[in-house]
């Protein structure tokens, strides 16, 4: 095939024409030659037209090709009002840094079901949402993408704290808080270091059940005195409206047990009756803490949770039942003793079997969840960004220092980690191999008529006027009655 390269080459073509037809008959030449420079000259204008169009379709491929693809959008309807400008400064900085847009809106106090109700019904409806525990998934399940796959999940420290259901995690914890038994090891250390100690023990490493947390206090409190201290463990505040660490916290346990143990789905009705079958073991560690105590247990009725942190920061006492949050009390107290370094966690041992791989009570109201009605762009969107949130430099100093979280991740370094002690005790613990966190069952609880008539009950059975078969029997039926009307 010729190639045409220039009007050159094709007057050169045409002249090799002209030379090539010299014996055919023509009666008006300049017209034949003008006919074949035409017809050339249109094929010319063919090929040049294919190459044009040939070109045109490689570019668009290789555009195509080298295009990013979608970004996706992050909507995140927020709970909490008093966080929102954080959220806002990460959603700019997590834009400068990747270009992904992310959307804060936050729902007004006590209105966050009904903003998302009304939310998930516009065409803007949020990629990143929050449930409040297994009620909160029974409520939204078709909407709780699975984020089993996810990288966010992947470095959760303790995946029994996820929002599973039939193998697959769809609510993911973004804050926990925990409880457990507070000690000061300055007090345990000395009584480790007596002479005339009835027990082997030589440090609170060795207390992994309740047998051994018994034999352990109950000879603390023969040496109290020695050990310059009125008692075990501090009051236990059964004053009205003062009980929740023990009609609420405490009575977690043998609720999670029970459930745990009797396979009960969470999310299900089945939760709305229970037997109260690990009542025995509430009553052990109950018994323990108004037993070897700061006060006579007939007195409880008086006391309150900061006079009980405040026997614990005198050194009055060396045990306390209380959250993370208790750090703040402690060093709060005016004349305040115990040493942030010797502020530890014991998880609270009932006597129930296989407990030595117990942890501390470790939950929240708080998870995460992706919609799943979202476009899978959006969808992506909203996982890179929570992951970012956790694992990134940037993300992490704002969990960290500004929104003040005790992240349940693995993706923090030590020095990115909360410093208050008792945070640092409950990641400790949550890391620990072999350690099963007992999760919050309490938000399961029917009412708060029933967590304050169990207090009641509670109070009535220090005080000798109940005996622990009718608080037991109370507890079970109270639980089906409060259920009831809630169902009603």
């Amino acid at each position: 095939m010729t190639s045409i390269k220039s009007d050159d080459n094709l007057n050169r073509i045409v002249g090799n024409v002209s030379s090539n037809v010299s014996k055919i008959k023509v009666k008006n030449w300049k017209r034949f030659q003008f006919n074949i420079f035409k017809n050339v000259l249109f094929s010319r204008r063919k090929v040049m037209k294919k190459i044009i169009i040939s070109t045109c379709a490689m570019v668009a491929a290789a555009l195509s090709l080298n295009a990013a693809p979608k970004k996706g959008t992050v909507r995140y309807l927020n709970f909490k009002p008093e966080v929102t400008a954080v959220y806002e400064e990460l959603a700019a900085a997590y834009e400068k840094e990747t270009g992904v847009k992310v959307v804060v809106e936050t729902a007004a106090n006590n209105t966050y079901e009904s903003t998302l109700t009304a939310k998930m019904a516009t065409k803007q409806a949020p990629t990143l949402f929050q449930i409040n525990g297994p009620v909160g998934y029974a409520n939204w399940k078709e909407y709780c993408a699975d984020l089993t796959g996810t990288e966010i999940y992947k470095h959760l420290s303790d995946k029994s704290l996820a929002i599973s259901d039939k193998g697959k995690a769809y609510g993911i914890p973004y804050v926990v808080e925990g409880y457990g038994i507070i000690y000061n090891k300055a007090i345990t250390d000395k009584y480790f270091a007596l002479s005339s100690k009835s027990t082997s023990f030589k440090s609170m490493d060795e207390i992994n059940n309740f047998a051994k947390l018994k034999e352990l206090c109950d000879d603390m409190q023969v040496h109290a005195s020695e050990l310059g201290i009125k008692g075990v463990f501090a009051s236990t505040s059964l004053k009205a409206g003062e009980d929740w660490r023990w009609q609420t916290h405490l009575a977690n346990l043998p609720v999670y047990y029970e459930f745990k143990n009797n396979k009960v789905d969470l999310t299900s009705k089945a939760t709305h009756a229970i037997k109260f079958q690990y009542g025995d073991n509430f009553k052990n560690i109950f018994d323990l803490y108004t037993t070897d105590s700061v006060v006579d247990k007939k007195n409880v009725g008086v006391k309150t949770v900061d006079q009980s942190m405040a026997e614990f920061a005198l050194e009055e006492c060396a045990m306390v039942q209380n959250g993370n949050w208790a750090w703040g009390q402690i060093a709060g107290v005016s004349g305040n003793k115990v040493k942030a370094e010797n502020v530890k966690y014991l998880p609270i041992y009932t006597g129930v079997a296989g407990e030595e791989g117990q942890g501390l009570c470790v939950g929240t109201e708080n998870f995460y969840c992706i919609n799943k009605k979202a476009s899978k762009e959006d969808q992506k969107a909203t996982a890179d960004f929570i992951y970012w949130l956790y694992s990134s430099k940037t993300g992490k100093n704002y969990v960290t220092n500004k929104l003040g979280f005790i992240a349940p991740f693995d993706t923090f370094a030590e020095n990115e980690k909360p410093t208050d002690p008792l945070a640092k005790e409950i990641l400790k613990y949550m890391s620990k191999k072999g350690i099963t966190s007992v999760s919050w069952n309490f938000t399961l609880f029917p009412s708060q008529t029933f967590k304050d008539n169990f207090g009641a009950d509670l109070l009535q059975y220090c005080q000798g006027s109940k005996d622990w078969n009718t608080v037991a029997k109370n507890v079970v039926n109270n639980w089906k009655t409060e259920w009831e009307l809630v169902e009603e």
